[in-house]
């Protein structure tokens, strides 16, 4: 499996918003910010607005709404509300604009749907140019009906739990987004034990020249498959190692391999 150009997102949920970090992945070719209406103390979007400046209009610009200042809401209005101010504080529409996490206010089918139409009814009006879901445990949302969302974003590599990333692909499965993101491919930091403690590269094609954190990253385009993985970093030097790790192939031999292993351990003796 071989990715395009452009599957690197720059994700903004621990970034410090910094001029030069959004100047240096626009030179790598980065086109894409993933951000939140809740990331940065709920300012994200205005900060960005004012580091970015004139670079903005070169990124395809991503954003959720869901969290709101001491909660987290599927009420239409306030989603609605959210979409708006997003737009408002951007100083333009979003690209795309996802619902973030649903399962944290454990919603019905119904009040699902309901979300999810706010946010496609907001597409169509012009608020933004697409609509999806972004899920960190979407095993509570996998028997619900099929909104059909622009993307569908999840947890994606080497850390993603079985029972997670099996949900993950049911939900691909059912719900038929056009595209689907990863996110969170280190589970958290490129400095865990973890990593460590065995060598990922195991699961690319000819990767001796890889490093470590080039076959993590690598593999969570396969696990599960994904269009494209949002990573954060405030580090040129670690996007640009990232950047180059789409060079290597990843073996999907070994990744079935390793799915067989996971599932199991799961199943009782």
């Amino acid at each position: 499996m071989r990715t395009t150009d452009g599957n690197v997102i720059l994700g903004l949920y621990r970034s410090g918003h910094t001029r030069h970090v959004l100047e240096a992945a626009a030179d790598l070719g980065v086109a894409r910010l993933d951000t939140a209406s809740n990331y940065f103390h709920h300012r994200s979007h205005e900060v960005l607005k004012t580091q970015a400046g004139d670079l903005l209009p070169k990124f395809s610009v991503s954003t959720k709404v869901g969290y709101f200042p001491g909660e987290h809401s599927l009420a239409p209005a306030r989603l609605r509300a959210g979409v708006e101010q997003a737009a408002k504080d951007l100083g333009r529409e979003p690209d795309t604009v996802l619902l973030h996490n649903p399962e944290h206010s454990h919603p019905d089918a119904e009040m699902l749907a309901q979300a999810c139409a706010v946010l496609a009814g907001a597409a169509q009006a012009g608020l933004c140019g697409g609509w999806g879901v972004s899920s960190w445990d979407p095993r509570p949302l996998v028997d619900f009906g099929a909104p059909r969302p622009d993307v569908l974003m999840v947890r994606s590599g080497l850390l993603v739990g079985v029972d997670v990333l099996e949900a993950a692909e049911a939900i691909v499965t059912r719900w038929r987004p056009s595209e689907v993101w990863g996110m969170s491919p280190f589970g958290g930091s490129t400095t865990e034990a973890v990593w460590g403690k065995f060598d990922p590269r195991i699961f690319l094609r000819d990767a001796l020249s890889a490093t470590r954190v080039q076959a993590a990253f690598r593999s969570a385009y396969g696990l599960p498959r994904v269009d494209a993985v949002a990573v954060g970093t405030d580090n040129v030097d670690h996007l640009q190692e990232l950047i180059d790790a789409l060079a290597y192939e990843v073996d999907d031999q070994v990744v079935q391999e390793y799915r067989q292993l996971l599932q199991a351990r799961r199943q009782p003796v």
